[in-house]
């Protein structure tokens, strides 16, 4: 192991602060020096000698900071997984090496509250509320689980997650993905089908539920679509805590309203934060959170742990993992 390297921390707002600043720090300090990142104080400066720099979410960088560290950072580590909001194409011109943190890091949660919504969505979380409060009992008549069909829309480590979660209630899982599933995945997770993209019309249309897993990418964005969403079944709902955008949330909020499907459990949105006077917000059939899924202690603590393991690489002179620009 080397001496160490100087690392630049771009950290989050206050917030945020806890857990994510802590185990950052935590996990980088005994093994290289860390700086943190004054905007009141000059740019250069804080960039001189830097080696790398954990960037919270890919949303603190800006092109000026990417002029200044070319040519002298070796890695600009992203603490978050999705990297939609950060300009890659300009780092990568700066020939800066970029990395984020792998889904695998916040799948356990993401599978977790995916989880959540269908429980919630299954036993008509709103209109039972309403029933408690109103002093009336056996109302409303809610969902069983068993035997119904939950469609995953991507099979990476966060819908490996839910998956798993699933088992207990004896659903029927379908899933498709770009890559081939092996058998013994698939006996694990208890698939009874895995397709393609191609049979992605085939699963929506028959699905219960479906939950969507995918990145978001120019590919993917809307990939639920007002026809998309037309296929689904009058009793389905609509699982997603990926990224906003691959919803068509105009279309979704119409079919939601019409009463052509049956519900849909939200953690991510088109625009973030969603308006609190959203229509979304105030539909029975929706149950929503705040792009919550993933922010969890295990989360920060293990995307902490992946970003030092990374900067050992670097200081070692190893290529970084999870390299986002290649």
């Amino acid at each position: 192991m080397s001496d160490g390297v100087r690392v630049l921390f771009l950290p989050p707002g206050p917030s945020q602060m806890k857990p994510w600043f802590n185990h950052v720090v935590n996990s980088i300090n005994p093994r290289h020096h860390l700086q943190i990142f004054d905007s009141t104080q000059e740019l250069k400066t804080q960039f001189q000698d830097v080696d790398a720099v954990i960037d919270f979410g890919g949303k603190l960088g800006t092109h000026e900071m990417a002029d200044i560290a070319a040519g002298r950072v070796r890695l600009w580590q992203i603490l978050g997984t999705g990297f939609d909001h950060f300009d890659i194409s300009y780092w990568k011109s700066k020939q800066i090496p970029v990395a984020n943190c792998p889904g695998y890091l916040s799948a356990p949660p993401l599978g977790d509250c995916a989880l959540m919504f269908l429980l919630m969505l299954s036993r008509r979380w709103h209109e039972s509320q309403v029933e408690l409060r109103e002093g009336r009992l056996y109302n409303p008549v809610c969902m069983e689980l068993e035997g119904l069909r939950l469609g995953l829309i991507g099979f990476g480590a966060s819908a490996r997650e839910f998956a798993l979660k699933v088992r207990p209630f004896r659903m029927r899982v379908s899933a498709i993905d770009i890559r081939e599933v092996s058998r013994e995945e698939q006996e694990e997770c208890g698939l009874e089908f895995v397709g393609t993209p191609a049979d992605m019309d085939r699963i929506v249309a028959e699905s219960d539920y479906i939950s969507i897993h995918l990145h978001l990418n120019c590919e993917s964005r809307h990939t639920m679509d007002a026809r998309r969403i037309g296929l689904m079944k009058s009793s389905a709902f609509l699982i997603n805590v990926a990224r906003g955008a691959l919803v068509d949330e105009s279309a979704l909020l119409t079919a939601l309203q019409q009463g052509r499907i049956a519900g849909a459990g939200l953690d991510v949105f088109t625009q973030e934060p969603i308006s609190p006077d959203s229509p979304l917000l105030k539909l029975p059939n929706v149950v929503a959170t705040p792009h919550i899924a993933g922010i969890t202690d295990g989360t920060s603590r293990r995307r902490a742990e992946f970003a030092a393991a990374n900067i050992d690489r670097v200081a070692n002179g190893l290529e970084p993992l999870a390299r986002v620009d290649l």
